[in-house]
C-alpha cells in the first residue's frame, strides 16, 4: 500500500541549510499534492536566566520586556520564512499555495515538533541535520535525534552538506 502524505511538517531553525532542506519538503509536497506547515521553535528563557534578569529589574518589567522581545522575534522569523518561500518558489507561482501555515512557537524544539505534528495530523516530518560526533550526541542529544526517536510518524532527515551556506536568509 502506498502511504498517503497530505500534510508535511517542515521544521527549521532557519540556519544556512534551511533552503536546502525546504527543497526536499517542497519536492515531496509536489509529488504527493500535499500541504506544508513550516515550524520554527524558539527555546524559552530558562528559569535561571529569568532569575538573573530579575536581580536587576522587577518580575513585571522582565515579563513585559520578554513578551515584547518574543513578539518582535516571531515577526522577524515569519518574515524570514516568507522570504525563503518567495525565493524558493519564484519558478513555481502556484507553489506558495502548498505552504499551509507558518508557525513560530516558544518551546523546546523537539517537543514543539512532536506536539505540532500531532496537532496538525501531519503524515511526515521533514527536517535537516548536521554531522555530529557520537560523544556529542550521547551527552547532549540533537533535536533531530530526539524527534526521530519520539515521533510516531515517519521523519525524513535531510543531511545538510558540510560547509553548505545559502545566502540571503
Amino acid at each position: 500500500m502506498i502511504p498517503k502524505i497530505s500534510k508535511i511538517l517542515y521544521a527549521t531553525d532557519l540556519g544556512p541549510g534551511a533552503p536546502y532542506v525546504f527543497r526536499y519538503a517542497l519536492s515531496l509536497a509536489r509529488q504527493y499534492d500535499a500541504r506544508i506547515s513550516i515550524l520554527n521553535a524558539m527555546e524559552p528563557l530558562s528559569s535561571f536566566g529569568q532569575s538573573l534578569v530579575e536581580l536587576h529589574i522587577s518580575h513585571q518589567q522582565s515579563e513585559d520586556i520578554h513578551r515584547q522581545a518574543r513578539e518582535h522575534v516571531k515577526k522577524d522569523i515569519v518574515a524570514r520564512v516568507e522570504k525563503l518561500c518567495e525565493k524558493e518558489l519564484t519558478s513555481d507561482p502556484e507553489g506558495r499555495k502548498r505552504v499551509a501555515d507558518i508557525l513560530v512557537l516558544e518551546a523546546p524544539p523537539a517537543l514543539a515538533i512532536i506536539d505540532e505534528a500531532k496537532r496538525l495530523g501531519a503524515d511526515l516530518i521533514v527536517m535537516g541535520t548536521h554531522r555530529h560526533t557520537v560523544l556529542g550526541e550521547a551527552l547532549l542529544g540533537t533535536t533531530a535525534h530526539k524527534v526521530l526517536h519520539m515521533a510516531e510518524i515517519p521523519v525524513m532527515l535531510v543531511r545538510i552538506p558540510d560547509g553548505y551556506k545559502e545566502e540571503g536568509l
